[in-house]
């Protein structure tokens, strides 16, 4: 784990043991797609958790990690706009998201007291290609949530709605080509396209375009992490 990074962890290592105990941190990552903001919230999450476990063996651990991938739109809701073709070419822009349901679970987190019963949130089936409903389980033990996404951080209507309700907001900056190299062999992964050329058009005449939006309409941040190249991090 390199230092930087460290300093986020301990960060909010800090801000968690200060909180009452009846309240959850919530620490919102974002990025342009390719950024690497998946794997660092994973890294701050799995940290977290070592780091109560050394504490405390015998305690739950009390972090956990929502994606917000569960979020994009069905492939029918798509299919029912007045452009579908354009609607499921730009599938992952911000109007193919469920912005209110996204505020919807981050409200519930924020209740205070912590409510007793869990707090279910979608994730994303990649065989069907479509989100899955409640199939995220934030449990009453888990009072630090690590919610991750391409417009966490951004300055629109309903989505700022949900980020006023965060405690953290990050962002992870990437340099163009090293996400467009990312992404585009992402895609091949994944089966959206055939070929490293056609990953790489969706590439540039999508996420890249998302991309742009997000940075031009970011919200303020509390911090700011660089990733790199070779899969580091610089935290600024």
């Amino acid at each position: 784990m390199e230092d930087q990074v460290q300093k986020l962890v301990d960060k909010a290592w800090k801000r968690y043991v200060e909180m009452p105990q009846d309240q959850r941190l919530l620490i919102g990552v974002a990025g342009i797609p390719g950024s690497g903001k998946t794997t660092l919230s994973q890294i701050i999450t799995n940290r977290l958790n070592a780091h109560a476990a050394a504490a405390n063996p015998s305690a739950p651990l009390p972090a956990t990690f929502v994606p917000m991938d569960g979020f994009h739109l069905t492939r029918a809701a798509l299919s029912a706009m007045p452009d579908p073709a354009t609607a499921h070419f730009r599938r992952g822009a911000a109007f193919t998201f469920d912005a209110p349901k996204f505020l919807g679970l981050v409200s519930a987190l924020r209740a205070v007291p912590i409510p007793s019963a869990p707090v279910l949130a979608p994730s994303f089936d990649h065989a069907v290609k479509d989100p899955k409903d409640d199939d995220i389980a934030v449990l009453p033990q888990h009072r630090i949530v690590v919610l991750e996404g391409n417009y966490i951080a951004l300055d629109s209507d309903v989505w700022r709605d949900a980020a006023a309700l965060l405690d953290e907001l990050w962002f992870v900056e990437v340099d163009y080509e090293v996400a467009r190299r990312r992404l585009r062999e992402r895609h091949v992964r994944a089966g959206i396209v055939k070929d490293i050329e056609e990953g790489d058009r969706r590439a540039v005449e999508n996420d890249l375009v998302n991309g742009d939006e997000i940075l031009k309409s970011r919200l303020k941040i509390d911090e700011v992490i660089h990733s790199r190249e070779d899969g580091g991090w610089v935290h600024e």
